[in-house]
């Protein structure tokens, strides 16, 4: 049975250790494509040469030719200008929008049945881009946040309690940024909700630095984080590939769920071999609800600026 194939566009920090986690783990084979030439082959060498110490059967390389990209199973795009201290992420839309509308027209050519998982920001708006320059079906094209943000607040929370993170089991919807909307009533710890384990102030100081988690590490690097966000798509692209049917928030395409009336937003999902195949509807208070829908009114904003900057 042949291997299934992975292309990450972006040889940057995102995507080299997004490249890295699919081989080590054996997911299958990677191609690692950037405009920089040699960036993307060194990186790629080195990750094979590592096979050497760890072992691992995965076949890695890296082009600038997207030829070499073609029938993959998944591409992951992390291309795109990082955050820098001072920027949001909204910061990022005209220059990312023109990458990623150049990618996704690649991707089309060269691999017309793969899923696409989306890492760049503004994560929504890019989603959103790369389904409608791509016209596949709305299963298949999703972004990585809500893995990324539920993390963070589970970190958070295990830190806090002094618990295992592994026990924790983070619940975030909305767009990603800085009005996401963590859900402490679904969050839980073991199965205990975290309600019952925190204070409601305690509680709102980990939504805050959870919604700032980003920028926090922006602040201290200089450049957007790395490490997370690459194990986000990977476990995104890991429940795809083995049919895992795993629960997960993911930025996926809402009509009649919670009446959002179409748009790619963070909510929970089961993905699996057909991509995103069913978002979970969640019964949020008023309070929770209010939250949500003034994420959702912030991500159709920007995909409306999407649509002034592609000029349809």
């Amino acid at each position: 049975m042949a291997r299934k194939k992975f292309t990450v566009v972006g040889a940057g920090n995102v995507g080299a250790t997004t490249g890295y986690m699919l081989a080590a783990k054996e997911l299958g084979d990677v191609v690692l494509i950037d405009i920089v030439e040699g960036l993307a082959e060194g990186k790629a060498l080195d990750m094979a040469q590592s096979g050497g110490v760890y072992p691992f059967a995965s076949a890695v390389t890296g082009t600038t030719n997207w030829a070499a990209t073609a029938n993959s199973d998944i591409v992951i795009i992390t291309s795109g200008m990082p955050r820098k201290p001072g920027m949001s992420r909204d910061d990022l839309l005209a220059k990312n929008a023109e990458i990623v509308k150049s990618v996704t027209a690649q991707v089309v050519k060269n691999s017309p049945q793969a899923f696409i998982i989306v890492v760049c920001n503004p994560l929504d708006a890019m989603v959103y881009l790369a389904a409608k320059v791509s016209g596949f079906a709305k299963n298949k094209v999703m972004g990585m946040a809500g893995a990324l943000d539920s993390a963070r607040f589970a970190y958070f929370i295990s830190a806090q309690l002094g618990v295992s993170i592994a026990d924790v089991n983070g619940v975030l919807m909305g767009g990603h940024g800085d009005d996401m909307v963590p859900l402490p009533g679904f969050t839980t710890v073991g199965g205990i909700p975290l309600t019952e384990l925190l204070s409601a102030e305690k509680i709102d100081k980990l939504i805050e630095r959870t919604r700032k988690g980003g920028i926090e590490i922006v602040n201290f690097l200089g450049y957007s984080a790395y490490y997370a966000p690459a194990a986000g798509a990977v476990k995104m692209a890991e429940a795809i590939i083995k049919d895992k049917k795993t629960v997960m928030s993911c930025c996926a395409y809402c009509k009649d769920e919670y009446n959002i009336g179409g748009a790619f937003v963070g909510v929970p999902v089961v993905l699996g071999a057909g991509g995103v195949e069913k978002i979970i509807e969640l019964d949020l208070s008023r309070t929770e609800r209010a939250a949500f829908d003034k994420s959702v009114a912030h991500v159709k904003q920007l995909t409306a600026k999407v649509d002034e900057i592609i000029g349809t």
